[in-house]
Protein backbone atom coordinates (compact mmCIF):
# COMPACT_ATOMS: atom_id res chain seq x y z
CA UNK A 1 0.00 0.00 0.00
CA UNK A 2 1.31 3.62 -0.84
CA UNK A 3 1.88 5.67 1.48
CA UNK A 4 0.57 9.02 1.69
CA UNK A 5 2.08 12.58 0.68
CA UNK A 6 4.21 14.14 2.96
CA UNK A 7 2.84 17.61 3.81
CA UNK A 8 5.86 18.84 2.16
CA UNK A 9 5.07 17.58 -0.65
CA UNK A 10 1.37 19.11 -0.55
CA UNK A 11 1.07 22.86 -1.61
CA UNK A 12 -0.17 24.89 1.44
CA UNK A 13 -2.99 26.62 1.50
CA UNK A 14 -2.64 30.82 1.90
CA UNK A 15 -4.50 32.80 4.30
CA UNK A 16 -5.84 36.14 3.61
CA UNK A 17 -2.89 37.02 5.58
CA UNK A 18 -0.09 35.17 3.87
CA UNK A 19 -2.04 36.65 0.73
CA UNK A 20 -1.23 40.10 2.19
CA UNK A 21 2.31 39.49 2.92
CA UNK A 22 3.11 37.83 -0.27
CA UNK A 23 1.87 40.57 -2.00
CA UNK A 24 3.84 43.28 0.23
CA UNK A 25 7.24 41.78 -1.37
CA UNK A 26 5.76 41.24 -5.26
CA UNK A 27 4.83 45.54 -4.41
CA UNK A 28 8.66 46.34 -3.15
CA UNK A 29 9.54 44.01 -6.47
CA UNK A 30 7.77 46.07 -8.93
CA UNK A 31 7.68 49.31 -7.69
CA UNK A 32 12.64 48.60 -7.51
CA UNK A 33 11.56 47.56 -11.19
CA UNK A 34 8.94 50.54 -12.27
CA UNK A 35 11.06 53.37 -10.18
CA UNK A 36 14.66 52.59 -12.30
CA UNK A 37 12.81 53.23 -15.51
CA UNK A 38 12.13 56.87 -14.39
CA UNK A 39 14.80 57.78 -11.89
CA UNK A 40 17.52 57.89 -14.28
CA UNK A 41 16.06 60.16 -17.04
CA UNK A 42 16.71 63.42 -15.47
CA UNK A 43 20.21 62.77 -14.19
CA UNK A 44 21.44 61.74 -17.69
CA UNK A 45 22.78 64.59 -19.02
CA UNK A 46 25.60 64.66 -15.64
CA UNK A 47 26.45 60.98 -16.24
CA UNK A 48 27.70 61.88 -19.73
CA UNK A 49 29.53 65.09 -18.58
CA UNK A 50 31.26 63.46 -15.77
CA UNK A 51 31.95 59.93 -17.93
CA UNK A 52 32.75 61.70 -21.04
CA UNK A 53 30.67 59.92 -22.59
CA UNK A 54 28.05 61.58 -24.93
CA UNK A 55 28.02 59.58 -27.82
CA UNK A 56 26.90 56.46 -25.97
CA UNK A 57 24.36 58.52 -24.03
CA UNK A 58 21.33 56.87 -25.20
CA UNK A 59 22.34 53.69 -24.90
CA UNK A 60 22.09 53.77 -20.84
CA UNK A 61 18.38 53.55 -21.87
CA UNK A 62 18.39 51.51 -24.46
CA UNK A 63 20.73 48.46 -23.15
CA UNK A 64 18.79 48.05 -20.23
CA UNK A 65 15.31 48.27 -22.41
CA UNK A 66 16.63 45.83 -24.73
CA UNK A 67 17.89 43.57 -21.82
CA UNK A 68 14.78 43.94 -20.32
CA UNK A 69 12.48 43.17 -23.29
CA UNK A 70 14.52 39.94 -24.26
CA UNK A 71 14.45 38.91 -20.91
CA UNK A 72 11.11 38.65 -19.51
CA UNK A 73 9.61 35.64 -21.40
CA UNK A 74 12.98 33.77 -20.09
CA UNK A 75 11.91 34.39 -16.49
CA UNK A 76 8.30 33.97 -16.83
CA UNK A 77 9.52 30.05 -18.23
CA UNK A 78 11.44 29.54 -15.82
CA UNK A 79 9.06 30.57 -12.80
CA UNK A 80 6.87 28.36 -14.59
CA UNK A 81 9.96 25.36 -14.18
CA UNK A 82 11.59 26.15 -10.68
CA UNK A 83 8.91 28.48 -9.05
CA UNK A 84 8.37 31.92 -8.25
CA UNK A 85 10.05 32.43 -5.20
CA UNK A 86 13.98 31.02 -6.30
CA UNK A 87 13.26 33.13 -9.53
CA UNK A 88 11.85 35.94 -8.35
CA UNK A 89 14.83 36.13 -5.47
CA UNK A 90 17.37 35.54 -8.44
CA UNK A 91 16.45 38.38 -10.16
CA UNK A 92 16.22 40.85 -7.19
CA UNK A 93 20.10 39.54 -6.55
CA UNK A 94 20.94 39.63 -10.35
CA UNK A 95 19.20 44.03 -10.32
CA UNK A 96 21.00 44.73 -7.11
CA UNK A 97 25.03 43.70 -8.33
CA UNK A 98 24.26 45.78 -11.32
CA UNK A 99 23.28 48.35 -9.54
CA UNK A 100 26.66 48.47 -7.25
CA UNK A 101 28.25 48.16 -10.98
CA UNK A 102 26.54 50.85 -12.12
CA UNK A 103 26.95 53.27 -9.32
CA UNK A 104 31.17 52.36 -9.66
CA UNK A 105 31.04 52.70 -13.18
CA UNK A 106 34.59 54.70 -14.20
CA UNK A 107 33.70 54.94 -18.31
CA UNK A 108 30.63 55.35 -20.12
CA UNK A 109 31.27 51.70 -21.72
CA UNK A 110 31.22 50.11 -18.67
CA UNK A 111 27.94 51.71 -17.16
CA UNK A 112 26.11 50.64 -20.62
CA UNK A 113 27.31 47.13 -19.66
CA UNK A 114 26.28 47.29 -16.47
CA UNK A 115 23.14 48.94 -17.58
CA UNK A 116 22.70 45.97 -19.91
CA UNK A 117 23.35 43.16 -16.77
CA UNK A 118 20.71 45.44 -14.62
CA UNK A 119 18.04 44.97 -17.94
CA UNK A 120 18.54 41.30 -17.18
CA UNK A 121 17.69 41.41 -13.70
CA UNK A 122 14.81 44.01 -14.46
CA UNK A 123 13.42 41.78 -16.55
CA UNK A 124 12.51 39.58 -13.76
CA UNK A 125 11.34 42.00 -11.79
CA UNK A 126 7.56 42.91 -13.18
CA UNK A 127 6.91 39.70 -15.09
CA UNK A 128 7.13 37.16 -11.90
CA UNK A 129 5.65 39.35 -9.66
CA UNK A 130 2.28 39.64 -11.82
CA UNK A 131 2.55 36.02 -12.22
CA UNK A 132 2.89 35.76 -8.77
CA UNK A 133 -0.40 37.26 -8.54
CA UNK A 134 -2.43 35.16 -10.78
CA UNK A 135 -0.71 31.86 -8.76
CA UNK A 136 -2.69 33.15 -5.59
CA UNK A 137 -5.83 34.94 -6.86
CA UNK A 138 -8.98 34.33 -8.77
CA UNK A 139 -8.83 35.43 -12.56
CA UNK A 140 -11.81 37.78 -11.20
CA UNK A 141 -9.78 39.16 -8.54
CA UNK A 142 -6.59 40.18 -10.24
CA UNK A 143 -7.82 43.00 -11.52
CA UNK A 144 -8.27 44.28 -7.97
CA UNK A 145 -4.46 43.70 -7.44
CA UNK A 146 -3.68 44.52 -11.00
CA UNK A 147 -4.92 47.82 -9.74
CA UNK A 148 -3.12 48.28 -6.60
CA UNK A 149 -0.08 47.36 -8.83
CA UNK A 150 -0.60 50.10 -10.93
CA UNK A 151 -0.53 52.33 -7.50
CA UNK A 152 3.38 51.32 -7.60
CA UNK A 153 3.93 52.77 -10.82
CA UNK A 154 1.95 55.86 -10.02
CA UNK A 155 4.32 56.13 -7.55
CA UNK A 156 7.54 55.54 -9.77
CA UNK A 157 6.35 57.83 -12.23
CA UNK A 158 6.36 60.89 -10.43
CA UNK A 159 8.61 60.25 -7.88
CA UNK A 160 11.04 58.71 -9.91
CA UNK A 161 12.40 61.93 -11.99
CA UNK A 162 12.10 64.08 -8.74
CA UNK A 163 13.82 61.95 -6.67
CA UNK A 164 17.03 61.71 -9.49
CA UNK A 165 16.64 65.24 -9.86
CA UNK A 166 17.48 65.64 -6.24
CA UNK A 167 19.90 63.15 -5.30
CA UNK A 168 21.91 64.35 -8.72
CA UNK A 169 22.00 67.67 -7.84
CA UNK A 170 22.60 67.36 -3.86
CA UNK A 171 24.58 64.13 -4.29
CA UNK A 172 25.39 62.68 -7.00
CA UNK A 173 24.01 60.56 -10.18
CA UNK A 174 25.61 57.82 -8.28
CA UNK A 175 23.17 57.85 -5.95
CA UNK A 176 20.45 57.01 -8.12
CA UNK A 177 21.86 53.03 -8.52
CA UNK A 178 23.14 53.08 -4.61
CA UNK A 179 19.61 54.30 -3.73
CA UNK A 180 18.48 50.82 -5.35
CA UNK A 181 20.30 48.27 -2.28
CA UNK A 182 17.95 49.22 0.71
CA UNK A 183 14.95 48.90 -1.74
CA UNK A 184 16.07 45.86 -2.95
CA UNK A 185 17.06 43.75 0.12
CA UNK A 186 13.79 44.24 1.71
CA UNK A 187 12.36 43.02 -1.13
CA UNK A 188 14.32 40.60 -1.34
CA UNK A 189 14.14 39.44 2.05
CA UNK A 190 10.44 40.50 2.55
CA UNK A 191 9.21 38.37 -0.66
CA UNK A 192 11.69 35.36 0.09
CA UNK A 193 9.96 34.83 3.68
CA UNK A 194 6.01 35.26 2.12
CA UNK A 195 6.61 33.34 -0.51
CA UNK A 196 8.01 30.37 1.23
CA UNK A 197 4.00 28.54 1.12
CA UNK A 198 4.30 28.98 -2.50
CA UNK A 199 3.52 25.39 -4.62
CA UNK A 200 6.95 24.29 -6.38
CA UNK A 201 6.41 22.25 -9.33
CA UNK A 202 7.27 18.71 -8.47
CA UNK A 203 7.86 17.57 -11.91
CA UNK A 204 11.31 19.67 -13.15
CA UNK A 205 11.12 20.17 -16.84
CA UNK A 206 13.29 20.57 -19.20
CA UNK A 207 14.71 24.08 -20.29
CA UNK A 208 14.93 25.13 -24.13
CA UNK A 209 18.22 26.95 -23.69
CA UNK A 210 18.88 26.94 -27.51
CA UNK A 211 15.29 28.71 -28.14
CA UNK A 212 16.49 31.28 -25.24
CA UNK A 213 19.92 32.25 -27.06
CA UNK A 214 17.98 32.22 -30.34
CA UNK A 215 15.33 34.93 -28.95
CA UNK A 216 17.91 36.86 -27.33
CA UNK A 217 19.95 37.07 -30.67
CA UNK A 218 17.22 37.46 -32.72
CA UNK A 219 15.38 40.41 -30.41
CA UNK A 220 19.04 42.20 -29.37
CA UNK A 221 19.41 42.72 -33.48
CA UNK A 222 16.49 44.11 -34.28
CA UNK A 223 16.05 46.56 -30.98
CA UNK A 224 19.84 47.51 -31.83
CA UNK A 225 18.81 48.53 -35.57
CA UNK A 226 15.72 50.31 -34.74
CA UNK A 227 17.33 52.40 -31.64
CA UNK A 228 20.48 53.16 -33.78
CA UNK A 229 17.33 54.52 -36.50
CA UNK A 230 15.80 56.23 -33.45
CA UNK A 231 19.29 58.02 -32.90
CA UNK A 232 19.68 59.04 -36.04
CA UNK A 233 21.40 56.00 -38.48
CA UNK A 234 19.89 55.49 -41.62
CA UNK A 235 17.83 53.06 -41.53
CA UNK A 236 19.61 50.39 -44.38
CA UNK A 237 23.17 51.38 -43.61
CA UNK A 238 25.26 48.62 -43.83
CA UNK A 239 25.42 47.61 -40.07
CA UNK A 240 21.69 47.77 -39.51
CA UNK A 241 21.22 45.46 -42.91
CA UNK A 242 23.84 43.05 -40.82
CA UNK A 243 21.32 43.00 -37.63
CA UNK A 244 18.01 42.73 -39.43
CA UNK A 245 19.59 39.83 -41.55
CA UNK A 246 20.65 38.70 -38.32
CA UNK A 247 16.89 38.91 -37.15
CA UNK A 248 15.18 36.88 -39.64
CA UNK A 249 17.58 33.98 -39.48
CA UNK A 250 17.51 33.91 -35.31
CA UNK A 251 13.91 34.45 -35.12
CA UNK A 252 13.11 31.74 -38.41
CA UNK A 253 15.50 29.23 -36.70
CA UNK A 254 13.73 29.81 -33.08
CA UNK A 255 10.44 29.38 -34.64
CA UNK A 256 11.67 25.98 -36.35
CA UNK A 257 13.29 25.02 -32.74
CA UNK A 258 9.95 25.61 -31.05
CA UNK A 259 7.69 23.52 -33.17
CA UNK A 260 10.49 20.47 -31.92
CA UNK A 261 11.25 20.27 -29.05
CA UNK A 262 8.81 19.39 -25.57
CA UNK A 263 8.91 22.44 -23.77
CA UNK A 264 10.23 25.53 -25.96
CA UNK A 265 11.30 28.70 -24.07
CA UNK A 266 7.67 30.22 -25.80
CA UNK A 267 4.71 27.55 -26.63
CA UNK A 268 3.90 29.05 -30.19
CA UNK A 269 0.35 27.65 -29.27
CA UNK A 270 0.13 30.32 -27.15
CA UNK A 271 -0.42 32.41 -29.77
CA UNK A 272 -3.53 30.05 -31.50
CA UNK A 273 -5.37 31.65 -28.20
CA UNK A 274 -7.01 34.65 -29.70
CA UNK A 275 -7.35 36.28 -26.66
CA UNK A 276 -3.55 35.66 -25.94
CA UNK A 277 -2.27 37.27 -29.63
CA UNK A 278 -5.15 40.10 -29.32
CA UNK A 279 -4.38 40.95 -26.18
CA UNK A 280 -0.40 41.47 -26.53
CA UNK A 281 -0.61 43.42 -29.55
CA UNK A 282 -2.88 45.60 -27.33
CA UNK A 283 0.05 45.61 -25.17
CA UNK A 284 1.73 46.21 -27.49
CA UNK A 285 0.51 49.49 -28.75
CA UNK A 286 -0.22 51.45 -25.22
CA UNK A 287 3.41 51.18 -24.78
CA UNK A 288 4.41 52.45 -28.04
CA UNK A 289 1.63 55.54 -26.91
CA UNK A 290 2.93 55.86 -23.45
CA UNK A 291 6.63 55.54 -23.85
CA UNK A 292 6.74 57.82 -27.41
CA UNK A 293 4.50 60.46 -25.06
CA UNK A 294 6.08 60.35 -22.04
CA UNK A 295 9.86 61.44 -24.23
CA UNK A 296 7.21 63.32 -26.91
CA UNK A 297 5.68 65.72 -24.89
CA UNK A 298 8.98 66.95 -22.50
CA UNK A 299 10.69 67.43 -25.93
CA UNK A 300 8.39 69.52 -28.00
CA UNK A 301 7.74 71.47 -24.44
CA UNK A 302 11.31 72.34 -24.23
CA UNK A 303 11.70 73.32 -27.86
CA UNK A 304 8.49 75.47 -27.88
CA UNK A 305 7.79 77.28 -24.93
CA UNK A 306 10.47 78.74 -22.26
CA UNK A 307 9.57 76.14 -19.07
CA UNK A 308 12.59 74.31 -19.13
CA UNK A 309 13.36 70.43 -18.23
CA UNK A 310 11.43 71.22 -14.56
CA UNK A 311 8.81 72.74 -16.15
CA UNK A 312 8.51 70.12 -18.75
CA UNK A 313 8.44 67.46 -16.07
CA UNK A 314 5.89 68.94 -14.25
CA UNK A 315 3.71 69.21 -17.36
CA UNK A 316 3.91 65.64 -17.74
CA UNK A 317 2.63 64.53 -13.94
CA UNK A 318 -1.21 64.03 -15.27
CA UNK A 319 0.17 61.58 -17.86
CA UNK A 320 1.82 59.99 -15.18
CA UNK A 321 -1.01 60.52 -12.64
CA UNK A 322 -3.87 59.55 -15.05
CA UNK A 323 -2.25 55.67 -16.32
CA UNK A 324 -2.62 54.08 -12.65
CA UNK A 325 -5.82 55.87 -12.25
CA UNK A 326 -7.07 54.44 -15.33
CA UNK A 327 -5.44 51.20 -14.60
CA UNK A 328 -6.88 51.54 -10.82
CA UNK A 329 -10.86 51.83 -12.70
CA UNK A 330 -10.05 49.42 -15.12
CA UNK A 331 -9.10 46.76 -12.15
CA UNK A 332 -12.06 47.72 -9.80
CA UNK A 333 -14.22 47.10 -12.84
CA UNK A 334 -13.17 44.29 -13.87
CA UNK A 335 -13.85 42.70 -10.79
CA UNK A 336 -17.25 44.13 -10.34
CA UNK A 337 -18.65 43.05 -13.59
CA UNK A 338 -16.20 40.03 -14.23
CA UNK A 339 -15.61 40.42 -18.01
CA UNK A 340 -12.80 42.89 -19.41
CA UNK A 341 -14.03 43.52 -23.33
CA UNK A 342 -16.21 46.41 -22.71
CA UNK A 343 -13.05 48.13 -20.31
CA UNK A 344 -10.68 47.40 -22.99
CA UNK A 345 -12.67 49.02 -25.83
CA UNK A 346 -13.45 52.12 -23.58
CA UNK A 347 -9.26 52.77 -23.40
CA UNK A 348 -9.04 51.88 -26.80
CA UNK A 349 -11.82 54.85 -27.91
CA UNK A 350 -10.42 57.66 -25.82
CA UNK A 351 -6.29 57.15 -26.93
CA UNK A 352 -6.50 58.03 -30.35
CA UNK A 353 -9.25 60.76 -29.97
CA UNK A 354 -7.21 62.24 -27.02
CA UNK A 355 -3.68 61.97 -28.65
CA UNK A 356 -5.38 63.76 -31.63
CA UNK A 357 -6.77 66.56 -29.56
CA UNK A 358 -2.93 66.96 -28.50
CA UNK A 359 -1.75 67.71 -32.52
CA UNK A 360 -4.14 70.14 -32.23
CA UNK A 361 -3.55 71.74 -29.11
CA UNK A 362 -0.80 74.85 -28.73
CA UNK A 363 1.57 73.60 -26.56
CA UNK A 364 1.60 76.91 -24.03
CA UNK A 365 -1.83 76.28 -23.60
CA UNK A 366 -1.62 74.39 -20.29
CA UNK A 367 -5.20 73.72 -18.97
CA UNK A 368 -6.19 72.27 -22.68
CA UNK A 369 -2.63 69.70 -22.48
CA UNK A 370 -3.33 68.61 -19.21
CA UNK A 371 -6.48 67.71 -20.07
CA UNK A 372 -6.05 65.79 -23.12
CA UNK A 373 -2.95 64.09 -21.41
CA UNK A 374 -4.80 62.86 -18.34
CA UNK A 375 -7.50 61.70 -21.07
CA UNK A 376 -4.55 59.58 -23.13
CA UNK A 377 -3.15 58.58 -19.32
CA UNK A 378 -6.94 56.96 -18.47
CA UNK A 379 -7.06 55.55 -22.23
CA UNK A 380 -3.92 53.50 -21.90
CA UNK A 381 -4.32 52.57 -18.34
CA UNK A 382 -7.93 50.78 -19.09
CA UNK A 383 -5.90 48.64 -21.26
CA UNK A 384 -3.09 47.80 -19.41
CA UNK A 385 -4.74 45.45 -16.58
CA UNK A 386 -7.06 44.13 -18.51
CA UNK A 387 -5.32 43.01 -21.08
CA UNK A 388 -2.65 41.15 -18.27
CA UNK A 389 -5.86 39.36 -16.75
CA UNK A 390 -6.92 38.47 -20.00
CA UNK A 391 -4.01 36.65 -20.91
CA UNK A 392 -3.67 34.76 -18.13
CA UNK A 393 -7.39 34.24 -17.90
CA UNK A 394 -7.47 32.09 -21.22
CA UNK A 395 -4.34 29.64 -20.95
CA UNK A 396 -3.82 27.14 -18.68
CA UNK A 397 -2.46 27.43 -15.17
CA UNK A 398 1.20 25.99 -16.00
CA UNK A 399 2.07 28.49 -18.52
CA UNK A 400 0.41 31.35 -16.85
CA UNK A 401 4.25 32.61 -16.05
CA UNK A 402 5.23 32.70 -19.16
CA UNK A 403 2.12 33.86 -21.03
CA UNK A 404 2.67 36.56 -18.17
CA UNK A 405 6.33 37.19 -19.31
CA UNK A 406 4.98 36.92 -23.16
CA UNK A 407 2.92 40.04 -22.39
CA UNK A 408 5.55 41.71 -20.48
CA UNK A 409 7.35 41.20 -23.31
CA UNK A 410 5.34 42.93 -25.81
CA UNK A 411 5.50 46.00 -23.44
CA UNK A 412 8.88 46.37 -23.31
CA UNK A 413 9.23 45.66 -27.13
CA UNK A 414 6.38 48.35 -28.02
CA UNK A 415 8.46 50.87 -25.78
CA UNK A 416 11.53 50.23 -27.80
CA UNK A 417 9.58 50.19 -31.10
CA UNK A 418 7.87 53.28 -30.40
CA UNK A 419 10.25 55.46 -29.08
CA UNK A 420 12.51 54.54 -31.96
CA UNK A 421 9.98 54.80 -34.80
CA UNK A 422 8.42 57.81 -33.71
CA UNK A 423 11.97 59.78 -32.82
CA UNK A 424 13.48 58.37 -36.13
CA UNK A 425 10.31 60.17 -37.75
CA UNK A 426 10.32 63.81 -35.93
CA UNK A 427 13.64 63.59 -36.95
CA UNK A 428 13.18 62.84 -40.36
CA UNK A 429 10.49 65.75 -41.00
CA UNK A 430 12.70 68.28 -38.91
CA UNK A 431 15.35 67.81 -41.60
CA UNK A 432 12.68 67.72 -44.72
CA UNK A 433 11.30 70.84 -43.17
CA UNK A 434 14.73 72.60 -42.82
CA UNK A 435 15.92 71.54 -46.09
CA UNK A 436 14.53 74.85 -47.92
CA UNK A 437 16.36 77.02 -45.40
CA UNK A 438 19.82 78.54 -46.47
CA UNK A 439 20.89 76.80 -42.92
CA UNK A 440 20.72 73.22 -43.86
CA UNK A 441 20.26 71.44 -40.56
CA UNK A 442 19.40 67.74 -39.08
CA UNK A 443 16.99 67.26 -37.19
CA UNK A 444 19.18 66.84 -34.06
CA UNK A 445 20.38 70.52 -35.22
CA UNK A 446 16.72 71.81 -34.98
CA UNK A 447 16.49 70.59 -31.63
CA UNK A 448 19.40 71.71 -29.67
CA UNK A 449 18.87 75.47 -31.48
CA UNK A 450 15.03 75.51 -30.52
CA UNK A 451 16.14 74.11 -26.64
CA UNK A 452 18.61 76.58 -26.65
CA UNK A 453 16.73 79.33 -27.69
CA UNK A 454 14.33 78.60 -25.11
CA UNK A 455 16.51 78.38 -22.42
CA UNK A 456 17.03 82.02 -22.99
CA UNK A 457 20.13 81.70 -25.00
CA UNK A 458 21.06 83.07 -28.38
CA UNK A 459 18.27 82.41 -30.81
CA UNK A 460 19.69 80.74 -34.41
CA UNK A 461 19.47 80.79 -37.77
CA UNK A 462 15.75 81.53 -37.87
CA UNK A 463 14.00 80.49 -34.59
CA UNK A 464 10.41 81.73 -35.83
CA UNK A 465 10.60 79.75 -39.08
CA UNK A 466 12.24 76.47 -36.87
CA UNK A 467 9.21 76.44 -34.57
CA UNK A 468 7.19 76.61 -37.02
CA UNK A 469 8.80 73.16 -38.95
CA UNK A 470 8.91 71.41 -35.35
CA UNK A 471 5.22 72.34 -34.66
CA UNK A 472 4.65 70.84 -37.80
CA UNK A 473 6.92 67.36 -37.68
CA UNK A 474 5.10 67.30 -33.60
CA UNK A 475 1.82 67.22 -35.22
CA UNK A 476 2.49 64.53 -38.00
CA UNK A 477 4.45 62.52 -35.19
CA UNK A 478 0.96 62.86 -32.95
CA UNK A 479 -1.06 62.34 -36.18
CA UNK A 480 0.29 58.98 -36.66
CA UNK A 481 0.34 57.90 -33.34
CA UNK A 482 -3.31 58.33 -32.84
CA UNK A 483 -3.53 56.17 -36.68
CA UNK A 484 -1.51 53.48 -34.44
CA UNK A 485 -3.42 53.72 -31.24
CA UNK A 486 -6.88 53.31 -33.11
CA UNK A 487 -5.49 49.84 -34.12
CA UNK A 488 -6.78 48.92 -30.70
CA UNK A 489 -10.08 49.77 -31.48
CA UNK A 490 -10.48 47.03 -34.23
CA UNK A 491 -7.99 44.69 -32.41
CA UNK A 492 -11.03 45.17 -29.09
CA UNK A 493 -13.88 44.06 -31.30
CA UNK A 494 -12.33 40.90 -32.32
CA UNK A 495 -11.81 40.03 -28.36
CA UNK A 496 -14.95 37.62 -27.33
CA UNK A 497 -16.25 39.13 -24.04
CA UNK A 498 -14.81 36.03 -22.08
CA UNK A 499 -15.87 35.96 -18.26
CA UNK A 500 -13.25 36.01 -15.48
CA UNK A 501 -13.39 32.62 -13.48
CA UNK A 502 -13.69 33.41 -9.45
CA UNK A 503 -12.40 30.77 -7.61
CA UNK A 504 -8.74 30.64 -6.65
CA UNK A 505 -6.48 28.48 -9.23
CA UNK A 506 -5.87 25.28 -8.38
CA UNK A 507 -1.55 24.35 -7.60
CA UNK A 508 -0.57 21.91 -10.46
Amino acid sequence: MSSAPSSAQLPQPLSQADIRSIFTGLMLAILLGALDQTIISVSLPKMATDLQGVSLLAWVVSGYLIAMAVATPIYGKLGDIYGRRIILSSAIILFLIASVACAMAPSMPVLVGARILQGLGGGGLISVAQATVADIVSPRDRGRYQAYISGAFAVASVSGPVLGGVLTTYLSWRWIFWINLPLGIAALLISRKAMIKLHVPQVKRSVDYLGAGLLTAGLTAMLLAITRSGQGAPWLDGFNQWMLALTVICLSVFIWNAQRVAEPIIPLSLFRIRTVSISCLILFIAFVELVALTVLIPLELQMLTSVGPDGAAWRLIPLSLSVPLGAYIGGRLMSHWGTFKHIQLSGALITPLAIVGIALTDPTTTWFMVMFLSLVGCGIGLQLPTSTVAVQNAVPQRHVGIATGVSAFFRSLGSAIGIALLMALLLTWLRTGADTMTYKLTGADIINTLINSSAGNSPSPDTSTLQQIALLSFQNVYFLAAAIASLAIILTLLLKNESLSGSAPAST
